[in-house]
């Protein structure tokens, strides 16, 4: 029997496991997908809230503050990638100032430090591409960006190196209660646990609703984007966005931290938790709206499209769900954490570990490892870190991903470090995502999977079950 049972390995689930790792339990990670980050992780938008557009005094704000404070910390200690690069929430109508100054007003109340108000004229001075509609902004300094998937990858490593153990392609389909825990049914196999920890995202409400009589559900929200290029990312130096509306934060202008730029969301609210598809009709919107803030952008700089799914809670209130169920000791839940729930994974984390260590009598560790290195980026390096490097290891001299320069040493750290698929390797080491999209790399990582695990290049997926990239030779 473990001490915990985490279900999802999201952002919050690889989190918590981190933070949970701090201690003397046995943690164990169980996940339907077959890698880290598999669900709303891996497409979202990466940003790291300041935190003033959360309704004071809830658990949005509360975590949202917090988990921003945290970051700096976490993102040393994990070595994934986060820039405080700031957010500026822009209005288009002298009208919509006092919706600025509301906005401000909401931040104290919340905590949030170095806020401004500025003019057009500041505002211009900082972002000079901004359309001439563009009438004044609330510059939030302490807003960021990160790499949700990265970050959450680096979280399980982490957690892995202290201790805890993860298994991959087990849903959850029943949880009883037994003496002492709970016997968890989860890719045909029983686990036992003493406490669970739900982190499962768009599926928290059906894992809770297996144990409580205090019914949740989750409605998907979904959330287009368009991606542009590297040669796009020199056009706004912080993230941009308009103000926000019931729906979401509005479409929003933001550089990534690997040089891009993106475009986004759409906010619809849908019925299926599973569609990522991409449609003519958000491309559309996302390009209308964007015009409001940047009227001249380059058409040409498109690279791909891609869909999120977001966990809106729709019945049990409207705000991050975290903690003790009140009618199941032992379940623990963090239900409805859809934005700012990256910001927010830190602070939950470290809470929800607190109260599951004191529920379990549990210590923590003298010996914790907060440490995880990355893997060694080529593209990064200076020429005479890359000398080095090749010297060390020839394979950084061979190329995979030219658009990324990703070497072959990368590929097969992240296969050495848990990658199982084409995007598995893809979220580890940004091979496939520049401008052609994997057409030179992908067949090359194929077979580097194929070697490295010794299967059938027909055994290799894109990604999820079902992906498989080849079916078979043509005779």
């Amino acid at each position: 029997m473990v001490d915990v049972a985490i279900i999802g390995l999201g952002i919050t689930g690889a989190a918590c496991a981190r933070e949970l790792s701090r201690y003397h339990l046995r943690v164990l990670g169980l996940e339907a997908q077959n890698d880290f980050a598999a669900g709303a992780t891996r497409a979202n938008s990466g940003i790291v809230h300041a935190g003033y557009d959360a309704k004071p005094g809830t658990n949005k704000a509360k975590y949202n503050v917090r988990g921003n404070a945290l970051y700096p910390l976490w993102a040393r200690e994990l070595e994934f990638p986060f820039i405080q690069n700031g957010s500026l929430i822009v209005c288009h109508d002298d009208g919509d100032l006092p919706g600025l100054q509301a906005l401000y007003d909401r931040g104290v109340q919340n905590g949030v430090p170095d806020m401004e108000l500025l003019d057009e004229n500041a505002l211009h001075s900082l972002e000079p591409n901004l359309s001439p509609a563009c009438r004044g902004a609330l510059y939030a300094k302490t807003g960021g960006i990160t790499c949700p998937y990265e970050f959450c990858i680096a979280c399980g490593e982490n957690a892995r190196e202290n201790g805890a153990e993860f298994i991959f392609n087990a849903p959850v389909t029943q949880i009883r209660r037994e003496d002492g825990g709970f016997a968890i049914t989860a890719g045909e196999k029983i686990y036992h646990a003493r406490t669970i920890l739900n982190a499962a995202g768009l599926y928290s409400d059906a894992i809770h609703n297996l144990l409580s009589r205090v019914p949740y559900r989750i409605q998907p929200r979904r959330g287009e984007y368009q991606l542009m290029d590297n040669a796009a990312g020199a056009f706004f130096t912080r993230t941009i966005f308009t103000l926000p509306t019931p729906m979401g934060k509005g479409v929003l202008i933001s550089p990534t931290v690997d040089g891009n730029l993106y475009l986004g969301p759409t906010s619809l609210d849908s019925t299926d938790k599973e569609d990522t598809s991409t449609t003519a009709e958000g491309r559309a919107f996302i390009l209308k709206k964007a015009a409001e803030s940047w009227d001249n952008f380059p058409k040409n700089r498109f690279i791909t499209g891609f869909t999120g799914l977001r966990a809106h809670l729709i019945e049990g209130g409207d705000d991050f769900i975290v903690g003790s169920a009140p009618d199941v000791p032992g379940l623990f839940d963090a239900v409805g954490i859809e934005s700012p729930g990256l910001t927010s994974a830190p602070a939950i984390a470290e809470d929800l570990s607190r109260q599951i260590a004191a529920y379990c009598g549990a210590k923590k560790k003298d010996n914790f490892q907060p440490h995880r290195p990355a893997i060694r980026s080529f593209r990064t390096m200076t020429n005479e870190q890359r000398r080095q490097a090749i010297a060390e290891n020839p394979l950084y001299g061979h190329i995979i991903c030219r658009c990324e320069q990703v070497s072959e040493a990368e590929v097969l750290e992240a296969i050495r470090r848990g990658a199982r698929t084409v995007d598995g390797v893809k979220r580890r080491t940004r091979a496939g995502m520049g401008k052609c999209q994997g057409g030179f790399c992908g067949p090359v990582i194929l077979e580097i999977l194929a070697r490295e695990l010794g299967c059938d290049p027909t055994e290799i997926l894109k990604d999820a079950p079902g992906s498989n990239i080849l079916v078979g030779p043509i005779r």
